[in-house]
């Protein structure tokens, strides 16, 4: 049998709809929280994607790809 798991450490993707807004409200929104729930982020981003042995284009690509659609937020707000 699987360990119960808490609802605090539950990933994003596990948790069921019903216990979103109990999730949400157990998440650190403070700068720090915020600033460290970013760095996670992009530290399994490099992980995944470019600090492999055996690298493809697959990450600098995702990368340009976000740049390039902030740059177009960024110069067309009006649409």
């Amino acid at each position: 049998l699987p360990a119960a798991v808490l609802l605090k450490d539950t990933r994003l993707m596990d948790v069921k709809l019903g216990q979103l807004g109990s999730w949400l409200a157990m998440r650190d929104f403070t700068p720090g929280g915020i600033m460290g729930a970013m760095q996670r982020g992009y530290e399994r981003y490099y992980n995944k994607y470019i600090n492999v042995r055996k690298g493809g284009l697959g990450g600098i690509s995702m990368l340009l790809a976000g740049y390039i659609v902030l740059s177009y937020m960024w110069s067309y707000s009006h649409v």
